[in-house]
């Protein structure tokens, strides 16, 4: 069979996760529900490897593992947190062209660039001339979340859209645009109007009866930058009292001592775990959750109808998780405590507020960005 009338239109997809999980959670959800609608997908990452991720149905191209040296993304480390060389990007960048390459993909889909995710632009630059060279070319596509990070950096936009006009057929948007569209974080999003599609949130599918139920579900996502949020849980969780059940999820990227410390010091109404791969579903039984406010834990709260308790994170001047707590408590879908507020006392009268509250109105987010994007991707490649 030739390529024109190939049955299995073969994607890549490259994804980097720098300091939490995020940006890897959303990726595969959008790589398997591709795979379930018979794409034929590779996908390359970039940070360290996570349990369970990207998923068994996916292709699976592993660079050489880096990450941010530190919450304000000021550089990247390897695995060892030695700052990376030339010759260590010489390596990665090649890898890359040679995934690439191999899969000879119809679509390549970067996810975050070139809006974010400038840090790698020394083996991402490299693959869109290569993109651009192959014939015949993949239809090329950016993959974003809802609601960007904002620059301070005069210039950055620009640089972004130049990018976009020269490369990209698309621009994914992950979001519902009655939430958030791209030009209430990205000014000039007019410019690059006709490129732009809204996927939906990309939710997990609608999760079966939870294992075990806890009234209160505590969580810090990849866990490197939650360890205030986790110890004053712990410590609301204690003066709450017994009646209460908690379950602390600490994240895969906690240091080893921080968890063992957290093990030691727990109540017996409160369980702690490192990861859950059934989280979705333990929020189901759930009165309340508490977490960060990234993408992926809000779209899981949503999903699941459960009460949220957001604490957005704000180190390194992130705006993001912010803006998103702050427009779920204005529809009335989200109790919200800041970083700077956060201590024992205020968690714990934050979760006795939360926990007090009966009214939760209804909400029409559209959830089904995973699947979405696999319909469209269908259309575009019909279409060319």
């Amino acid at each position: 069979m030739n390529e024109t009338t190939r049955p299995r239109p073969r994607v890549l997809f490259y994804v980097q996760h720098l300091l939490g999980i995020g940006h890897l959670a959303r990726a595969s959800r959008i790589a398997n529900a591709l795979a379930d609608d018979d794409f034929e997908v590779t996908v390359v990452t970039g940070g360290m490897p996570v349990s369970g991720f990207p998923g068994p149905r996916v292709r699976h191209v592993a660079l050489p593992p880096i990450t941010a040296g530190d919450a304000g993304f000021s550089g990247l480390v390897d695995r060892d947190g030695n700052p990376i060389d030339d010759a260590f990007k010489e390596d990665r960048r090649q890898r890359l062209l040679t995934a690439f390459h191999e899969c000879r993909p119809d679509v390549v889909i970067i996810e975050a660039f070139p809006f974010g995710r400038r840090q790698v632009r020394f083996e991402l630059l490299p693959l869109l001339d290569e993109i651009a060279a192959m014939v015949p070319k993949p239809l090329l596509v950016t993959s974003l979340r809802d609601i960007l990070q904002e620059r301070a950096k005069p210039g950055r936009d620009e640089e972004t859209v130049a990018l976009v006009k020269q490369h990209f057929d698309r621009v994914f948007v992950h979001g519902d645009p009655d939430f958030a569209r791209l030009e209430d974080t990205f000014p000039l999003a007019a410019e690059i109007a006709d490129k732009i599609v809204y996927t939906g949130l990309v939710a997990p599918p609608l999760p079966g009866s939870p294992a075990d139920r806890f009234d209160v579900i505590v969580s810090a996502g990849g866990g490197a930058v939650g360890n205030l949020l986790i110890r004053a849980a712990l410590e609301a969780a204690r003066t709450i009292g017994k009646a209460t059940s908690f379950a602390l999820i600490t994240g895969p990227n906690l240091p080893q001592a921080d968890f063992e410390a957290i093990t030691a010091d727990a109540p017996a109404h409160v369980a702690i775990f490192r990861f859950r791969p059934d989280f979705a579903s333990l929020l189901t039984g759930a009165k309340l959750s508490v977490s960060q406010a990234g993408y992926n834990t809000v779209c899981d709260v949503l999903r699941a109808g459960c009460r949220p308790l957001l604490i957005p994170f704000t180190a390194g001047g992130e705006t993001e998780q912010s803006v998103r707590a702050g427009r779920l408590e204005g529809l009335g879908l989200a109790h919200v405590l800041t970083e700077d507020e956060l201590s024992p006392e205020s968690m714990t009268r934050a979760i006795n507020a939360a926990l007090a509250a009966t009214d939760r109105p209804p909400h029409g987010l559209d959830l089904e960005g995973a699947h979405h994007t696999a319909e469209i991707l269908r259309g575009l490649l019909t279409v060319v």
